[in-house]
């Protein structure tokens, strides 16, 4: 694994889905999105500290949170951040959860998957009505886009937004960013009663069409370990695992916390 490789996707990640608010101390990125997922408001670590200095600063990313009554987490990736850091948010009694893959995969061989036959497949530069239709009838009617609304106008550079009709049903959404000659896959769903008809294959030999035309060599995700439907998907479209990374959450925080 290259670490360097891995912080500068996990980076692009970060820029692919911004949070509200980010401030960056010593290669740090404390990022907070309040009603937003709640993994886009954690820290990622990747700035080195010496053994000494890393409990202070882990106590600075505690502070961060504290002021805006949120609860401190922390993107862990063996390798890609400080040695210690796992173990001392452990030691602080921070929860393991959400064991993660970041996978890469050739844009060229994503592209030579061939799509099923049933599927039509829509691929847009900004998110249109159509686009949001979709998103509503992947992630069920009353799901807030609020949040997602905010995040998608801070992204910067080219995007994608892609949809997957099955007659004339829309059954699947999701979305691409491009960022210096990668191309990240962001929030590909499909709706249960269509999964397994290629819909999510379809998407994703589109979206690499669309890397493709940007001279994207690369194309990166990332996915629950537990996925397993989705992790034989990838693997039969050319992905595989670049790094495994997981989170530590500050669970004390909402425990000691009094009711609103």
């Amino acid at each position: 694994m290259s670490s360097e490789l891995v912080r500068a996707l996990q980076e692009r990640a970060a820029r692919a889905q911004p949070a509200a608010y980010v401030e960056e101390v010593g290669g740090w990125w404390l990022r907070h999105f309040p009603q937003g997922s709640w993994w886009l408001g954690s820290v990622l670590p990747h700035g080195a500290v010496t053994a000494d200095r890393l409990p202070e600063r882990v106590v600075a990313a505690e502070d961060f949170y504290a002021r805006r009554r949120a609860v401190a987490r922390f993107q862990i990736t063996p390798g890609a951040c400080p040695a210690g850091l796992d173990a001392l948010l452990a030691e602080r009694g921070y929860r393991r959860h959400s064991a993660m893959s970041l996978q890469v995969a050739p844009t060229a061989r994503v592209v030579a998957q061939p799509p099923a036959s049933t599927v039509r497949v829509r691929v847009d530069d900004r998110p249109t009505k159509a686009w949001w239709d979709a998103w509503h009838a992947v992630r069920r009617e009353g799901s807030d886009a609020g949040p997602e609304r905010g995040m998608l106008a801070r992204v910067p550079g080219d995007s994608a937004y892609v949809r997957a009709a099955i007659g004339d049903e829309v059954v699947a959404s999701g979305r691409a960013v491009a960022d210096t000659g990668w191309v990240g896959v962001f929030g590909l769903a499909t709706i249960p009663a269509a999964r397994g008809q290629g819909a999510a294959r379809g998407m994703l030999a589109a979206l690499a069409g669309w890397a493709d035309a940007r001279r994207a060599a690369g194309m990166y995700l990332q996915v629950e370990r537990d996925n397993a439907a989705a992790l034989r998907l990838y693997a039969r479209t050319g992905f595989h695992e670049l790094a495994g990374y997981h989170y530590r959450s500050d669970d004390r925080v909402d425990a000691a916390r009094p009711p609103a």
